[in-house]
Protein backbone atom coordinates (compact mmCIF):
# COMPACT_ATOMS: atom_id res chain seq x y z
CA UNK A 1 0.00 0.00 0.00
CA UNK A 2 1.20 3.50 -0.82
CA UNK A 3 2.72 5.06 2.36
CA UNK A 4 0.62 8.20 1.94
CA UNK A 5 -2.56 6.15 1.60
CA UNK A 6 -1.57 4.11 4.63
CA UNK A 7 -0.99 7.15 6.83
CA UNK A 8 -4.28 8.67 5.65
CA UNK A 9 -6.16 5.52 6.70
CA UNK A 10 -4.45 5.54 10.10
CA UNK A 11 -5.46 9.16 10.69
CA UNK A 12 -8.99 8.53 9.41
CA UNK A 13 -9.51 5.85 12.07
CA UNK A 14 -8.13 8.17 14.77
CA UNK A 15 -10.39 11.07 13.81
CA UNK A 16 -13.40 8.75 13.51
CA UNK A 17 -12.90 7.50 17.06
CA UNK A 18 -12.18 10.90 18.65
CA UNK A 19 -15.46 12.35 17.48
CA UNK A 20 -17.45 9.15 18.00
CA UNK A 21 -16.58 9.52 21.70
CA UNK A 22 -18.07 13.03 21.72
CA UNK A 23 -21.04 12.35 19.46
CA UNK A 24 -22.42 9.74 21.86
CA UNK A 25 -23.60 12.42 24.28
CA UNK A 26 -22.90 15.98 23.11
CA UNK A 27 -26.20 16.52 21.29
CA UNK A 28 -28.33 14.23 23.47
CA UNK A 29 -27.09 15.15 26.93
CA UNK A 30 -29.62 17.98 27.25
CA UNK A 31 -32.48 15.55 26.60
CA UNK A 32 -31.28 13.20 29.35
CA UNK A 33 -30.77 16.06 31.80
CA UNK A 34 -34.28 17.30 31.10
CA UNK A 35 -35.68 13.84 31.83
CA UNK A 36 -33.96 13.72 35.26
CA UNK A 37 -35.11 17.24 36.23
CA UNK A 38 -31.76 18.92 35.58
CA UNK A 39 -32.95 21.07 32.68
CA UNK A 40 -31.94 24.32 34.42
CA UNK A 41 -28.41 22.89 34.82
CA UNK A 42 -27.86 22.16 31.12
CA UNK A 43 -25.80 25.32 30.80
CA UNK A 44 -23.53 24.18 33.65
CA UNK A 45 -22.84 20.81 32.04
CA UNK A 46 -21.83 22.45 28.79
CA UNK A 47 -20.00 25.29 30.49
CA UNK A 48 -17.70 22.86 32.30
CA UNK A 49 -16.41 21.71 28.92
CA UNK A 50 -15.42 25.30 28.38
CA UNK A 51 -13.94 25.75 31.84
CA UNK A 52 -11.59 22.78 31.48
CA UNK A 53 -10.72 23.94 27.96
CA UNK A 54 -9.38 27.15 29.44
CA UNK A 55 -6.29 25.28 30.60
CA UNK A 56 -6.33 21.58 29.68
CA UNK A 57 -5.71 21.80 25.88
CA UNK A 58 -2.93 24.34 26.37
CA UNK A 59 -1.46 22.33 29.25
CA UNK A 60 -1.60 19.04 27.35
CA UNK A 61 -0.18 20.81 24.29
CA UNK A 62 2.80 21.90 26.40
CA UNK A 63 3.27 18.35 27.70
CA UNK A 64 3.09 17.00 24.13
CA UNK A 65 5.59 19.58 22.86
CA UNK A 66 8.08 19.00 25.68
CA UNK A 67 7.74 15.59 27.33
CA UNK A 68 5.17 13.00 26.16
CA UNK A 69 4.66 12.34 22.42
CA UNK A 70 1.26 13.61 21.32
CA UNK A 71 -0.03 10.20 20.19
CA UNK A 72 0.75 8.59 23.57
CA UNK A 73 -0.76 11.50 25.48
CA UNK A 74 -3.85 11.14 23.29
CA UNK A 75 -4.22 7.54 24.47
CA UNK A 76 -3.69 8.39 28.14
CA UNK A 77 -6.29 11.18 28.02
CA UNK A 78 -8.90 8.97 26.35
CA UNK A 79 -8.39 6.16 28.83
CA UNK A 80 -9.01 8.54 31.73
CA UNK A 81 -11.94 10.26 30.01
CA UNK A 82 -13.60 6.90 29.27
CA UNK A 83 -13.10 5.76 32.85
CA UNK A 84 -14.80 8.78 34.39
CA UNK A 85 -17.66 8.95 31.88
CA UNK A 86 -18.28 5.27 32.75
CA UNK A 87 -18.58 6.23 36.41
CA UNK A 88 -21.04 9.00 35.49
CA UNK A 89 -23.09 6.42 33.59
CA UNK A 90 -22.98 4.04 36.53
CA UNK A 91 -24.28 6.75 38.87
CA UNK A 92 -27.15 7.43 36.46
CA UNK A 93 -27.93 3.72 36.31
CA UNK A 94 -27.73 3.27 40.09
CA UNK A 95 -29.96 6.18 41.10
CA UNK A 96 -32.21 6.43 38.03
CA UNK A 97 -34.53 9.44 37.96
CA UNK A 98 -33.46 10.32 41.51
CA UNK A 99 -29.82 10.94 40.61
CA UNK A 100 -28.62 14.32 41.84
CA UNK A 101 -26.38 16.94 40.30
CA UNK A 102 -23.66 16.17 42.82
CA UNK A 103 -23.74 12.45 42.07
CA UNK A 104 -23.17 12.73 38.33
CA UNK A 105 -21.64 16.11 37.52
CA UNK A 106 -18.16 15.68 39.12
CA UNK A 107 -17.40 12.52 37.12
CA UNK A 108 -18.73 14.09 33.93
CA UNK A 109 -16.56 17.16 34.55
CA UNK A 110 -13.38 15.13 35.08
CA UNK A 111 -14.11 13.13 31.93
CA UNK A 112 -14.55 16.36 29.97
CA UNK A 113 -11.25 17.66 31.38
CA UNK A 114 -9.37 14.77 29.79
CA UNK A 115 -11.43 14.62 26.60
CA UNK A 116 -11.26 18.26 25.52
CA UNK A 117 -7.47 18.34 24.94
CA UNK A 118 -7.69 15.36 22.61
CA UNK A 119 -9.17 17.36 19.73
CA UNK A 120 -6.09 19.59 19.58
CA UNK A 121 -3.79 16.61 20.20
CA UNK A 122 -5.47 14.76 17.34
CA UNK A 123 -4.87 17.75 15.07
CA UNK A 124 -1.21 17.81 16.07
CA UNK A 125 -0.81 14.08 15.38
CA UNK A 126 -2.48 14.54 11.99
CA UNK A 127 -0.45 17.58 10.93
CA UNK A 128 2.81 16.00 12.06
CA UNK A 129 2.17 12.74 10.19
CA UNK A 130 1.03 14.52 7.02
CA UNK A 131 4.02 16.86 7.00
CA UNK A 132 6.50 14.02 7.58
CA UNK A 133 5.03 12.14 4.63
CA UNK A 134 5.30 15.13 2.30
CA UNK A 135 1.58 15.86 2.21
CA UNK A 136 -0.24 19.21 2.11
CA UNK A 137 -2.14 19.86 5.36
CA UNK A 138 -4.61 22.30 3.74
CA UNK A 139 -5.39 19.88 0.92
CA UNK A 140 -5.06 16.50 2.63
CA UNK A 141 -6.33 17.11 6.17
CA UNK A 142 -10.01 18.04 5.47
CA UNK A 143 -10.81 14.72 3.68
CA UNK A 144 -9.32 12.92 6.70
CA UNK A 145 -11.07 15.10 9.27
CA UNK A 146 -14.42 14.46 7.57
CA UNK A 147 -14.35 10.94 9.00
CA UNK A 148 -14.37 12.47 12.47
CA UNK A 149 -17.76 13.92 11.63
CA UNK A 150 -18.87 10.54 10.28
CA UNK A 151 -17.92 9.00 13.63
CA UNK A 152 -19.88 11.72 15.41
CA UNK A 153 -22.93 11.02 13.24
CA UNK A 154 -22.74 7.27 13.78
CA UNK A 155 -22.70 7.75 17.55
CA UNK A 156 -25.68 10.11 17.32
CA UNK A 157 -27.63 7.55 15.32
CA UNK A 158 -26.75 4.79 17.78
CA UNK A 159 -28.07 6.73 20.79
CA UNK A 160 -31.11 7.96 18.82
CA UNK A 161 -32.39 4.63 17.48
CA UNK A 162 -31.55 2.65 20.64
CA UNK A 163 -33.33 5.22 22.81
CA UNK A 164 -30.10 5.88 24.73
CA UNK A 165 -30.56 9.61 24.02
CA UNK A 166 -33.08 9.61 26.89
CA UNK A 167 -30.89 7.99 29.55
CA UNK A 168 -27.44 7.32 31.01
CA UNK A 169 -26.54 4.65 28.44
CA UNK A 170 -25.19 7.35 26.14
CA UNK A 171 -22.27 7.65 28.59
CA UNK A 172 -21.47 3.95 28.23
CA UNK A 173 -21.47 4.24 24.43
CA UNK A 174 -18.99 7.11 24.71
CA UNK A 175 -16.80 5.10 27.10
CA UNK A 176 -16.69 2.11 24.74
CA UNK A 177 -15.38 4.27 21.88
CA UNK A 178 -12.92 5.91 24.28
CA UNK A 179 -11.31 2.68 25.47
CA UNK A 180 -10.87 1.49 21.87
CA UNK A 181 -9.17 4.78 20.95
CA UNK A 182 -6.96 4.69 24.04
CA UNK A 183 -5.45 1.42 22.81
CA UNK A 184 -5.28 2.49 19.17
CA UNK A 185 -3.48 5.76 19.96
CA UNK A 186 -0.33 3.94 21.06
CA UNK A 187 0.03 2.46 17.55
CA UNK A 188 0.00 5.85 15.78
CA UNK A 189 3.09 7.46 14.18
CA UNK A 190 5.42 9.08 16.68
CA UNK A 191 5.28 12.84 17.24
CA UNK A 192 8.68 14.20 18.33
CA UNK A 193 9.09 16.23 21.50
CA UNK A 194 11.48 19.15 21.89
CA UNK A 195 13.77 18.53 24.87
CA UNK A 196 16.46 21.06 24.02
CA UNK A 197 17.67 23.17 26.90
CA UNK A 198 15.89 26.50 27.18
CA UNK A 199 17.04 29.78 28.57
CA UNK A 200 13.76 30.91 30.09
CA UNK A 201 10.72 29.59 31.92
CA UNK A 202 8.60 30.63 28.96
CA UNK A 203 10.53 28.22 26.73
CA UNK A 204 10.76 25.53 29.40
CA UNK A 205 7.01 25.33 29.84
CA UNK A 206 6.09 25.84 26.19
CA UNK A 207 4.31 29.13 26.81
CA UNK A 208 5.84 30.75 23.75
CA UNK A 209 2.54 30.17 21.90
CA UNK A 210 0.87 32.84 24.05
CA UNK A 211 3.23 35.38 22.48
CA UNK A 212 1.03 35.08 19.40
CA UNK A 213 -1.30 37.54 21.15
CA UNK A 214 1.33 40.23 20.55
CA UNK A 215 0.66 40.01 16.83
CA UNK A 216 -2.36 42.16 15.96
CA UNK A 217 -3.65 39.76 13.31
CA UNK A 218 -3.41 36.71 15.58
CA UNK A 219 -4.78 38.56 18.62
CA UNK A 220 -7.92 39.68 16.77
CA UNK A 221 -8.27 36.21 15.25
CA UNK A 222 -8.19 34.59 18.70
CA UNK A 223 -10.66 37.12 20.15
CA UNK A 224 -13.21 36.40 17.43
CA UNK A 225 -12.49 32.69 17.75
CA UNK A 226 -13.60 33.07 21.34
CA UNK A 227 -16.83 34.76 20.22
CA UNK A 228 -17.55 32.12 17.62
CA UNK A 229 -16.91 29.54 20.33
CA UNK A 230 -19.80 31.14 22.23
CA UNK A 231 -22.09 30.36 19.30
CA UNK A 232 -20.91 26.77 19.02
CA UNK A 233 -22.16 25.49 22.38
CA UNK A 234 -25.57 27.18 22.08
CA UNK A 235 -26.97 24.60 19.67
CA UNK A 236 -24.98 21.72 21.19
CA UNK A 237 -26.65 22.35 24.52
CA UNK A 238 -30.13 23.53 23.61
CA UNK A 239 -31.18 22.39 20.12
CA UNK A 240 -32.39 18.92 21.17
CA UNK A 241 -34.07 20.10 24.42
CA UNK A 242 -35.84 22.69 22.23
CA UNK A 243 -37.10 19.97 19.89
CA UNK A 244 -38.03 17.84 22.90
CA UNK A 245 -40.14 20.71 24.26
CA UNK A 246 -42.51 20.38 21.29
CA UNK A 247 -43.47 17.01 22.77
CA UNK A 248 -45.44 18.85 25.44
CA UNK A 249 -48.12 19.38 22.80
CA UNK A 250 -50.34 16.30 22.23
CA UNK A 251 -50.60 17.25 18.54
CA UNK A 252 -46.82 17.32 18.08
CA UNK A 253 -45.62 14.66 20.52
CA UNK A 254 -45.63 11.92 17.86
CA UNK A 255 -44.04 14.03 15.11
CA UNK A 256 -40.97 12.37 13.60
CA UNK A 257 -38.80 15.41 14.37
CA UNK A 258 -39.75 15.25 18.04
CA UNK A 259 -39.42 11.50 18.50
CA UNK A 260 -36.13 11.43 16.56
CA UNK A 261 -34.68 14.78 17.58
CA UNK A 262 -31.10 13.52 17.78
CA UNK A 263 -31.40 11.99 14.30
CA UNK A 264 -32.75 15.29 12.99
CA UNK A 265 -29.85 17.10 14.63
CA UNK A 266 -27.46 14.71 12.92
CA UNK A 267 -28.33 16.39 9.61
CA UNK A 268 -26.11 19.17 10.94
CA UNK A 269 -23.18 16.76 11.04
CA UNK A 270 -24.01 15.33 7.61
CA UNK A 271 -23.85 18.88 6.28
CA UNK A 272 -20.60 19.36 8.18
CA UNK A 273 -19.19 16.30 6.41
CA UNK A 274 -19.90 17.84 3.02
CA UNK A 275 -18.74 21.32 3.93
CA UNK A 276 -15.34 20.14 5.17
CA UNK A 277 -14.49 19.23 1.59
CA UNK A 278 -15.15 22.84 0.51
CA UNK A 279 -12.58 24.30 2.91
CA UNK A 280 -9.42 23.91 0.76
CA UNK A 281 -11.08 25.73 -2.14
CA UNK A 282 -12.56 28.53 -0.02
CA UNK A 283 -9.35 29.13 1.95
CA UNK A 284 -7.21 29.27 -1.16
CA UNK A 285 -9.71 31.41 -3.09
CA UNK A 286 -10.98 33.81 -0.42
CA UNK A 287 -8.70 33.62 2.62
CA UNK A 288 -9.45 33.29 6.32
CA UNK A 289 -11.28 36.63 6.74
CA UNK A 290 -14.01 35.95 4.19
CA UNK A 291 -14.28 32.33 5.30
CA UNK A 292 -14.87 33.40 8.92
CA UNK A 293 -17.38 36.04 7.77
CA UNK A 294 -19.29 33.32 5.97
CA UNK A 295 -19.27 31.37 9.24
CA UNK A 296 -20.72 34.32 11.20
CA UNK A 297 -23.54 34.75 8.67
CA UNK A 298 -24.21 31.02 8.76
CA UNK A 299 -24.56 31.15 12.57
CA UNK A 300 -27.06 34.00 12.16
CA UNK A 301 -29.11 31.86 9.78
CA UNK A 302 -28.74 28.76 11.98
CA UNK A 303 -30.25 30.49 15.01
CA UNK A 304 -32.87 32.46 13.09
CA UNK A 305 -34.20 29.39 11.28
CA UNK A 306 -34.48 27.50 14.56
CA UNK A 307 -36.53 30.39 15.94
CA UNK A 308 -39.10 30.36 13.13
CA UNK A 309 -39.21 26.59 12.52
CA UNK A 310 -41.54 23.88 13.83
CA UNK A 311 -41.64 20.04 13.69
CA UNK A 312 -44.25 19.76 10.92
CA UNK A 313 -45.04 21.21 7.49
CA UNK A 314 -43.01 24.15 6.20
CA UNK A 315 -41.64 24.68 9.71
CA UNK A 316 -39.87 21.33 9.42
CA UNK A 317 -38.28 22.50 6.16
CA UNK A 318 -36.91 25.51 8.04
CA UNK A 319 -35.54 23.21 10.75
CA UNK A 320 -33.81 21.10 8.12
CA UNK A 321 -32.36 24.22 6.49
CA UNK A 322 -31.04 25.24 9.90
CA UNK A 323 -29.33 21.85 10.22
CA UNK A 324 -27.82 22.17 6.74
CA UNK A 325 -26.43 25.65 7.31
CA UNK A 326 -24.77 24.42 10.51
CA UNK A 327 -22.17 22.63 8.39
CA UNK A 328 -20.96 25.95 7.01
CA UNK A 329 -21.20 27.66 10.40
CA UNK A 330 -19.05 25.04 12.13
CA UNK A 331 -16.51 24.03 9.48
CA UNK A 332 -15.76 27.48 8.09
CA UNK A 333 -14.71 28.49 11.58
CA UNK A 334 -13.45 25.44 13.45
CA UNK A 335 -11.52 23.54 10.76
CA UNK A 336 -10.38 26.62 8.85
CA UNK A 337 -9.28 28.27 12.08
CA UNK A 338 -7.19 25.26 13.05
CA UNK A 339 -5.51 25.27 9.64
CA UNK A 340 -4.90 29.03 9.91
CA UNK A 341 -3.14 28.52 13.26
CA UNK A 342 -1.11 25.67 11.75
CA UNK A 343 0.08 27.88 8.88
CA UNK A 344 0.94 30.85 11.11
CA UNK A 345 3.03 29.09 13.78
CA UNK A 346 6.36 27.28 13.69
CA UNK A 347 6.90 23.63 14.50
CA UNK A 348 8.33 24.21 17.99
CA UNK A 349 5.04 25.61 19.33
CA UNK A 350 2.57 23.85 17.03
CA UNK A 351 0.83 21.71 19.66
CA UNK A 352 0.81 24.60 22.12
CA UNK A 353 -0.70 26.97 19.53
CA UNK A 354 -3.46 24.47 18.75
CA UNK A 355 -4.06 24.27 22.49
CA UNK A 356 -4.41 28.05 22.70
CA UNK A 357 -6.90 28.00 19.82
CA UNK A 358 -8.92 25.35 21.64
CA UNK A 359 -8.68 27.37 24.85
CA UNK A 360 -10.22 30.41 23.15
CA UNK A 361 -13.00 28.49 21.36
CA UNK A 362 -13.91 25.49 23.49
CA UNK A 363 -12.59 27.21 26.61
CA UNK A 364 -13.52 30.85 27.08
CA UNK A 365 -16.07 30.82 24.27
CA UNK A 366 -17.83 27.64 25.34
CA UNK A 367 -17.85 28.60 29.02
CA UNK A 368 -19.28 32.07 28.60
CA UNK A 369 -21.49 31.01 25.69
CA UNK A 370 -23.01 28.10 27.63
CA UNK A 371 -23.65 30.14 30.75
CA UNK A 372 -25.11 33.09 28.83
CA UNK A 373 -27.22 30.80 26.64
CA UNK A 374 -28.50 29.01 29.72
CA UNK A 375 -29.43 32.32 31.32
CA UNK A 376 -31.25 33.47 28.16
CA UNK A 377 -33.16 30.20 27.73
CA UNK A 378 -34.06 30.02 31.43
CA UNK A 379 -35.25 33.64 31.35
CA UNK A 380 -37.59 33.04 28.42
CA UNK A 381 -38.80 29.50 29.20
CA UNK A 382 -38.78 28.68 32.93
CA UNK A 383 -42.25 28.94 34.43
CA UNK A 384 -44.03 28.75 31.05
CA UNK A 385 -44.79 25.01 30.99
CA UNK A 386 -48.46 25.61 31.71
CA UNK A 387 -49.01 27.43 28.41
CA UNK A 388 -47.48 25.62 25.44
CA UNK A 389 -47.75 28.53 23.01
CA UNK A 390 -46.21 30.87 25.57
CA UNK A 391 -43.39 28.37 26.19
CA UNK A 392 -42.52 28.01 22.50
CA UNK A 393 -42.66 31.78 22.03
CA UNK A 394 -40.03 31.97 24.76
CA UNK A 395 -37.85 29.43 22.96
CA UNK A 396 -38.16 31.40 19.71
CA UNK A 397 -37.22 34.62 21.48
CA UNK A 398 -34.08 32.88 22.77
CA UNK A 399 -33.02 31.88 19.26
CA UNK A 400 -33.61 35.43 17.99
CA UNK A 401 -31.30 36.78 20.70
CA UNK A 402 -28.58 34.37 19.59
CA UNK A 403 -29.14 35.27 15.91
CA UNK A 404 -28.78 38.98 16.67
CA UNK A 405 -25.52 38.31 18.51
CA UNK A 406 -24.05 36.43 15.52
CA UNK A 407 -25.06 39.18 13.10
CA UNK A 408 -23.46 41.86 15.29
CA UNK A 409 -20.22 39.85 15.41
CA UNK A 410 -20.17 39.59 11.61
CA UNK A 411 -20.42 43.36 11.23
CA UNK A 412 -17.69 44.11 13.79
CA UNK A 413 -15.35 41.41 12.45
CA UNK A 414 -15.65 42.75 8.90
CA UNK A 415 -14.49 46.15 10.16
CA UNK A 416 -11.66 45.30 12.57
CA UNK A 417 -9.94 42.20 11.15
CA UNK A 418 -7.36 43.30 8.58
CA UNK A 419 -6.07 40.48 6.43
CA UNK A 420 -4.70 40.61 2.92
CA UNK A 421 -5.20 37.37 1.04
CA UNK A 422 -3.33 36.39 -2.09
CA UNK A 423 -5.46 33.88 -4.03
CA UNK A 424 -3.73 30.73 -5.18
CA UNK A 425 -2.04 31.14 -8.53
CA UNK A 426 -1.06 34.79 -8.07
Amino acid sequence: MNPKTQISIRLIVMNFLIFAVWGAYLCSLGVYLGRINMGPQIGSFFAVQGIVSLFMPALMGIVADRWIPAQKLLGICHFLAATFISIAGYMGMKYGADVTFGQIFPYYAISAAFFMPTIALGNSVSYNALTKNGMDTVKDFPPIRVFGTIGFILSMWIVNFTGFMNDYNQFFVSAAWGFILAIYSFTLPNCPTSKAASSSLVDAFGLRAFALFKERKMCIFFIFSFMLGMCLQVTNGFATPYLDAFGKSPELADAFAVKNKVFLSSISQVSETCCILLIPFFLRKFGIKKVMLISFIAWFLRFGLLGVGSPTGFGLVLFILSMIVYGVAFDFFNISGSLFVEQNTNESIRSSAQGVFMMMTNGLGATIGSLCAGAVVNHFTIGRDGDFDYLMAGWSASWYVFAGFALLLAIVFAIVFKYKHEPAGK
